[in-house]
């Protein structure tokens, strides 16, 4: 690892593309390279990696001490902190046992995009205003900085963490499925990423898909701390509210914006014209189309709801998107028993990140909300 950064090439800043520029380039280049690649098969693959895969065994090491190590402290943050408070706030006790883990992931999600944001915005990293220089200067095995490698540290074995809290630690929603394919893919990219040294791109997109975490935990905890001591708190009601709103934009700011536009631009077009035959292109695009996938696909549950409330139907037609025997699938899947989750309330049915999550929450935003029904005025109650 290095511990400085390295200078750019000194190149003009290309105007971030277009929707129909990304398509219409990506598919072009990428059509291209297939035709190109007329070797492209396993043994081909097998060889590339041998070739161009650097990671140690002390890395390696690391990653699953500190996986291990946010799996202690998470636990020791929820029995001597979380808990606790969640006790001398009087939560209802649906929210106090779900209250410990948003406070924990908004916790860590707070850190993590920090530092992301501090490494592309205060450091001489360019690759947000110019992510086609994430691959500048690239070079098989070359040495990755050792900032980065700290926040690759953190961040994969976060996901490697979470990939048994999911399991074995958070309760079992309907899209807790997709969640575990979402750690999944995100692990392998950041650990290939990493290995073949595609880690100044990999920051470009913890950074743009971080923020949406802080905003959904931040939501989350304040719908739990409405109802707190026998009452009912406004101002936590205002900002779960506030919250809603900054994370549909947000999510579709960042990841469907910008990801596409300046991450997958450069992945699939740039990454070509810096470093022709650059190694496992078609596998790294692959992941990352993935990801936007699952992206588009959290944020049709968001339209889907906001038409909803739009509409001002009842609060709980939005149960019709959870699964009330999910717990009982997923301890079919595991082969042992899991709690259920049978809440009455639909807004507290809420996922690690899908867009189910903010979907609920927009419907509680108009909790207190009076509509008239058939003549007769209703109030909607949590």
């Amino acid at each position: 690892m290095s511990s400085h950064s390295g200078d750019a090439a000194p190149v003009d800043v290309e105007p971030m593309p277009g929707y129909l520029d990304l398509i219409t380039r990506a598919s072009t280049v990428m059509l291209g390279a297939w035709r190109d690649c007329s070797t492209c098969g396993l043994e081909l693959s097998k060889r590339t990696l041998l070739d161009n895969a650097y990671i140690t065994l002390t890395e390696i090491a690391l990653f699953f001490f500190c996986a291990f190590l946010w799996t202690q402290v998470r636990r020791g943050l929820t029995e001597s902190l979380f808990k606790p408070l969640a006790q001398w706030l009087r939560l209802l006790p649906k929210d106090a046992a779900k209250m410990p883990e948003s406070a924990w992931k908004l916790v860590f999600y707070t850190m993590s995009w920090s530092y992301s944001t501090y490494l592309l915005f205060f450091t001489s990293y360019s690759f947000f205003h110019d992510p086609p220089s994430v691959f500048y200067n690239w070079k098989s095995g070359m040495s990755v900085p050792t900032d980065i490698a700290i926040a690759y540290l953190i961040q994969g074995s976060f996901y490697g963490h979470s990939i048994y809290a999911t399991l074995y630690m958070d309760a079992w929603r309907k899209d807790s499925a997709v969640m575990v394919v979402h750690h999944i893919i995100t692990l392998a990219l950041i650990s290939f990423s990493y290995a073949f040294r595609y880690h100044n791109v990999g920051i470009l997109v913890l950074f743009l898909h971080d923020i949406n975490d802080i905003q959904l935990e931040f939501t989350k905890l304040n719908i739990y701390l409405k109802s707190r001591g026998g009452g009912y708190c406004l101002l936590n009601d205002v900002l779960s509210n506030m919250g809603s709103v900054s994370f549909s934009i947000t999510w579709f700011w960042f990841r469907l914006y910008w990801f596409p536009l300046k991450v997958l631009y450069a992945t699939c077009v740039s990454s070509l014209e810096s470093v022709p035959g650059i190694p496992f292109y078609f596998f790294f695009n692959a992941l990352l189309l993935a990801l936007l996938l699952m992206n588009i696909y959290w944020f049709l549950f968001i339209v889907v709801f906001v038409v909803k409330v739009l509409k001002v139907k009842e609060v709980n037609d939005v149960r019709e998107y959870e699964d009330e025997d999910g717990s009982k699938a997923a301890a079919g899947l595991l082969g042992e028993p899991k709690a259920e989750n049978n809440d009455d309330d639909a807004g507290h049915h809420i996922s690690a990140q899908g867009s189910l999550t903010l979907c609920c929450l927009l419907s509680l935003s108009l909790s207190y909300r009076k509509h008239v029904q058939n003549g007769i005025t209703k109030e909607k109650h949590l």
